[in-house]
């Protein structure tokens, strides 16, 4: 008998669980065993935060560059713009309605210094990345560019080799290991009498999140709707299947098949889908920014962080480049996302844990926004290429 295969999701929710209860239970010595894990599985990441930019950025943009000129330009334009509003929407909506949904007079706001009131790890092992975060990206930025401009294949090719040695880290290192750093997290949280707190706030920003996914596809499909004069929540319906299947799969990627189909029935031609599907499953995310943002502006609010916009307007801009960089597994983006929530929120270890448990639980609804959203861009392309008069000179049929 086959033993059906358990997803990632499902594994983080079981390690939440089992987290809470045997931090109730267990004694205090061996909590510390796996807050020793988390906190070493904490500097392996602060290690691979930098190569996973590199790896996965620099050989994105290069690919970009190639074979869609215009078109490709004014896509990954709409598209990120689309992301970064997805952004802006959510800070704004979250500082009019944290004073009312969430409490900052709690004692999670000690966790900010875990030494407080968290356990500590028995030994902890100093693992310093070989270069910062910006750096990093700075660095991919060049070497992508440089690919596009010099067109080189000796340098693409290694680039697209350390792509490929990087997503096997993330699928075999560090995605299978997550549960378990998640497990030691709410461990220490319970532990330290904090673990009650966070899942009854992290409940009221699902229901907030999950609201503002659907706010976004409604804004999204109603400006589609607006330029090629169609019925918004016709076209919205005619994307149930991607959405559906997206829910299913976690991967943008497994459901370009049926987001093309979809974008068919909305009256986009097959060359335009077959040039915006594939790319926009690639650098259009704003449901994983919905997520992102709201989660990381919670955990902020209840530790007593900092939520000025001088600080979240930079941050919303530079995750919407780095989550180009996510590799097409569940929990990519917020693993490509961590460098910043570090270098410009000043999020702790306990913190960045936090994020990546209520990320990972909450997948599937951000894949499945983006992946419908994609099929607004599809038909706003499509009008402009119609408009044009430049459907079949100037659009690729795949990229």
């Amino acid at each position: 008998m086959k033993i059906p295969k358990v997803s990632l999701v499902v594994w983080v929710f079981i390690a939440i669980l089992m987290g809470v209860a045997l931090g109730l239970v267990i004694p205090h010595g061996i909590v510390r065993v796996f807050v020793t894990f988390s906190s070493l599985f904490s500097q392996f990441l602060t290690f691979s935060i930098p190569l996973i930019i590199l790896g996965l950025v620099s050989p994105a943009i290069g690919e970009l560059g190639h074979g869609a000129g215009k078109w490709l330009l004014i896509t990954a334009a709409i598209a990120y713009i689309s992301t970064f509003l997805a952004g802006l929407l959510t800070y704004f909506t979250g500082i009019a309605l944290f004073p009312y949904i969430l409490s900052s007079d709690t004692t999670i706001g000690k966790v900010k210094n875990p030494e407080e009131v968290a356990l500590t790890p028995y030994f902890n092992i100093e693992m310093p990345p070989v270069f910062g975060v910006m750096t990093a990206l700075l660095l991919a930025f060049v070497l992508g560019i440089g690919i596009t401009l010099v067109k080189t294949q000796a340098i693409a090719r290694v680039l697209d080799e350390f792509r490929s040695i990087i997503i096997q880290m993330v699928e075999k290192i560090i995605i299978p290991l997550l549960p378990v750093y998640v497990m030691g997290i709410f461990m220490n949280l319970t532990a330290s009498g904090e673990a009650w707190v966070v899942i009854k706030t992290f409940l009221t920003v699902v229901f907030w999140t999950v609201s503002l996914t659907v706010i976004v596809l409604l804004l999204q499909y109603s400006i589609a709707a607006a330029l090629t004069k169609n019925n918004p929540f016709k076209a919205l319906w005619n994307m149930r299947d991607a959405y559906l299947t997206a829910l299913g799969t976690s991967s943008s990627a497994a459901t370009i098949p049926v987001t093309l189909e979809c974008a068919k029935r909305n009256g986009v031609s097959e060359a335009i889908a077959s040039f915006t599907i594939p790319l926009c499953a690639t650098i259009h995310l704003s449901g994983s920014m919905v997520k992102i943002t709201g989660f990381s502006m919670a955990i902020l609010w209840i530790t007593g962080g900092n939520l000025l916009f001088s600080n979240y307007i930079g941050f919303i801009l530079m995750l919407g480049i780095f989550m180009i960089a996510a590799p097409g597994v569940p929990g990519g983006a917020i693993t490509a996302a961590a460098g910043l929530l570090s270098s410009m929120l000043g999020f702790t270890d306990i913190q960045v844990g936090l994020m990546f448990a209520t990320y990972i639980a909450l997948d599937s609804v951000g894949t499945a926004t983006n992946v419908t959203g994609d099929g607004a861009i599809a038909m706003i392309i499509n009008k402009l290429a119609q408009k044009h008069s430049l459907e079949n000179s100037s659009i690729p049929e795949s990229v």
